[in-house]
């Protein structure tokens, strides 16, 4: 049983996003550090997490792969001096800080917006990864079903995932909402600074709309189109955009209002025109919402809406906690069970060699009959015999003290001599 789980995560905790974005890793990225991993250091259990937030990468091995993984990293990447980045990374060396920390990170402890709903996603994506490239073994399979089960129970009985609790998700749940009854609504983008490439992300959970994006540097709205299948117009073109639009989302830096009541008026509305001004100081004029068919939103009513819902979050973490920990100790419990599953199968194997010999040895003249009723009865003594070292071992499990036993019964039973001659 794989007991050497480490983990190394380079997150928005401790790394700025220059560093992030340098070693952010792509799905083709992913696979092919994967197969570096497998093919160097013969990896089976490893997991590789990245996300615009953080870079992590989870393994099982005796040895401590940190700064062999980085470099491999900046291969990847085309980096150099790529160790230079180790002081970013938080390192994990034993498996109960790295299990409890993946467990952290699924349920969206972790994330900079707590409760972030994107991530048990990104996880299932990561762990995908893994299994098409046979680098999951029984340990990574039932660690990740765990963790899985554990999202399952905390999205059932805690808040910790309702509502949105950041202003960019929050906005897009808006719309969401408003544009309910409305097929395919039409939905444009202008500005895409921090928050407004934020919303762009959200945005691909409109499933239904069309949406159009703009910024005054016109390869970053083609950029963000071409990921994420939206159309890049340009920003001279954006007014003209917004005569069609059902949606304006407005995130652009202005000392004045950028959309006036004088521009709003001029469009033909013919049920509703939403805005969303997400902007700092605001970008659109509030008297727009004198204008027939206009509902108008600013940063201040979305915020409201987040924080309300990051309040619940924060308050049901006590009972996330309690949940992961329940689980982690079922975790642990199996884990337990396979460290003597070995030893159990060796002691059977052995005994078992025994028998048979032993029946080869006297009964080589029996009939079928009195074989059979021999073969029965050595057989049931061989489980009576084994049951007291299998309670005992599964008893040493619970007590933490597997290893001790196991050594007590491989000497006992001189297993490992055993085993030599069996594969001699």
């Amino acid at each position: 049983m794989q007991s050497k789980f480490k983990a190394l995560s380079l997150s928005y905790k401790n790394a700025p996003v220059e560093i992030r974005e340098l070693v952010s890793l792509d799905e083709s990225a992913i696979r092919s550090l994967l197969t570096k991993l497998k093919d160097f250091f013969s990896l089976t259990d490893t997991l590789i997490l990245s996300t615009c937030n953080r870079t992590e990468v989870y393994y099982s091995h005796e040895l401590d792969l940190s700064t062999e993984i980085i470099k491999l990293v900046g291969l990847e990447k085309g980096l150099a001096d790529t160790i230079t980045y180790l002081e970013y990374f938080d390192i994990f060396q034993d498996d109960k800080s790295a299990i409890n920390h993946l467990f952290r990170v699924a349920m969206g402890l972790e994330a900079q917006v707590i409760g972030d709903m994107q991530i048990s996603n990104q996880v299932k994506r990561a762990y995908q990864a893994s299994a098409d490239m046979d680098m999951a073994g029984p340990f990574l399979h039932r660690l990740m079903h765990t963790i899985f089960f554990t999202n399952k129970k905390v999205v059932q009985e805690t808040q910790f995932r309702d509502g949105a609790a950041s202003v960019s998700y929050a906005a897009v749940e808006l719309i969401e909402e408003l544009t309910s009854n409305t097929h395919q609504p039409r939905v444009l983008l202008v500005g895409l600074g921090e928050i407004g490439e934020d919303v762009a992300k959200n945005l691909v959970y409109l499933t239904d709309a069309k949406v159009k994006i703009s910024n005054r540097t016109y390869s970053k709205s083609q950029t963000l189109a071409v990921e994420y299948g939206f159309e890049a117009i340009p920003f001279e073109d954006s007014f003209e955009a917004m005569k069609e639009a059902d949606v304006i989302i407005s995130s652009v830096m202005k000392s004045e209002p950028f959309i006036t009541k004088g521009l709003v008026s001029t469009f033909d509305i013919k049920s509703y025109k939403l805005l969303v001004d997400l902007s700092v100081p605001r970008s659109i004029d509030t008297a727009v919402e004198d204008i027939p068919g206009v509902l108008l939103y600013n940063v201040d009513n979305i915020r409201s809406k987040a924080s309300e819902t990051l309040s619940q979050r924060t308050a049901a973490i006590p009972q996330v906690e309690k949940i992961i920990d329940e689980n982690i100790g079922e975790f642990y419990d199996w884990k337990k069970e396979m460290m003597v599953s070995p030893t159990i199968n060796k002691l059977k194997n052995s005994l078992e060699q025994i028998r048979k010999e032993e029946l080869e040895r006297y009964l080589k003249n029996a009939d079928t009959q009195h074989f059979d009723i021999i073969d029965k009865i050595t057989k049931s003594m061989m489980q009576k015999i084994l049951k007291v070292p299998v309670v005992q071992l599964r008893a040493a499990c619970k007590r933490d003290q597997a290893e001790e036993m196991i050594d007590i019964i491989n000497d006992l039973f001189d297993l490992e001599k055993q085993q030599d001659r069996k594969n001699a």
